[in-house]
């Protein structure tokens, strides 16, 4: 048996909102990056758990005491229960690796190796945070940028602009064919959850008898985020004083996922113009939008309308937009050299 086949391999993207994992038995599993524990012994007799996670932690919300432990892609400073909450995250996905349901029983309790991807700019800091947080956990640990795992999964590793839009970051990296340095990468925190703070401020100034939660908010964005133009009205479902209404959040919505526009394209410009000039137009043609906010309507087209000013370019979107970060991770372990882990012990 070779060393790689002694252990579970997985990739792992560990994001603000929705963590995911990727594994060489085939496993592929998801959970929002909440953690929740109830607030007092009542709470415990309601849910029976100690500890909740993911879905079930964001519906009983109202009796836990509930953490998103990661903002702008780091883990939150100063709080035990926030590198708690971490690790009940990364073990809970681990856990579904290894579990009997990943495939038929045979990884249960197996030895793991795990690529992490994080956002490209707080690197230095996640990897000691993530060192810690690890240990005992898995065997052996790699960690990346998060645009750079999306690249190596897509084997678009040479003349091509990643654009992962998570909820706490938007990542860019330009790929040159080698590992990408420093400046090739650059991380916004114009991203998912500051779409999900604007549209709450502008729907709270135009609709000021509505009540609405953070949680409504984003799934509204999911599921009907835009820029530019559309025929179609966005009307959702929101209690004024106690009574259901009909909202139209149309120009809202467009207001708010506009406000990615023009940090995405000047950042893009940016990267662009750092790139040997006769590979600029390469590159221009080979833009590719990954992570959740990857499923704004007519973002696509509204960077592509940017480059189409500087020589036009072409911007696609990745077809699978949740795995794309966590299977780009699992390619890594899969090809990673004995010399490239860090070995973790408890």
């Amino acid at each position: 048996m070779s060393a790689k086949e002694k252990y579970l391999s997985v990739g792992i993207d560990l994001g603000t909102s929705q963590s995911a994992i990727s594994t060489s038995n085939g496993g592929h599993f998801v959970v929002d990056s909440y953690v929740g524990w109830p607030v007092d012994m009542v709470a415990r007799k309601v849910v029976k758990k100690s500890v909740l996670i993911g879905a079930e932690a964001i519906d009983n919300r109202s009796l836990l005491d509930l953490h998103r432990p990661l903002e702008q892609g780091l883990i939150k400073e100063g709080s035990e229960k926030d590198i708690a909450a971490v690790k009940e995250i990364l073990g809970h996905l681990i856990g579904l690796a290894t579990s009997e349901g990943a495939s038929g029983g045979e990884e249960k309790g197996a030895r793991v190796r795990a690529v992490v991807g994080v956002p490209a700019e707080t690197l230095r800091v996640n990897k000691q945070q993530l060192r810690q947080v690890m240990k005992g956990m898995v065997d052996g640990l790699i960690i990346v940028s998060e645009p750079f795992a999306v690249a190596y999964g897509l084997e678009a590793l040479l003349h091509t602009l990643i654009i992962d839009i998570g909820a706490g970051t938007t990542d860019f990296c330009v790929m040159k064919g080698h590992y990408p340095t420093e400046e090739d990468q650059r991380t916004l925190t114009k991203a998912g959850d500051s779409v999900d703070d604007l549209l709450a401020k502008l729907i709270a100034e135009r609709h000021p008898g509505i009540q609405f939660s953070q949680h409504m908010v984003r799934s509204w964005k999911e599921e009907s985020g835009f820029v530019g133009e559309q025929k179609e009205k966005v009307v959702v479902s929101a209690p004024s004083a106690g009574k259901a209404q009909k909202v139209d959040i149309t120009e809202e919505m467009r207001l708010a996922c506009e406000s990615l526009v023009a940090p995405f394209s000047e950042t893009m410009l940016d990267l662009l113009a750092a790139v040997e000039p006769e590979y600029q137009e390469r590159v221009r043609k080979n833009v590719i939008l990954s992570g959740r906010g990857s499923r704004i309507r007519g973002l696509a087209a509204a960077l592509e309308k940017t480059l189409a000013e500087v020589g036009g370019g072409k911007v696609i979107i990745v077809d699978d937009p949740v795995f794309a970060g966590s299977n780009g991770g699992l390619a890594i372990a899969l090809d990673a050299d004995e010399s490239d882990w860090e070995k973790l012990s408890a």
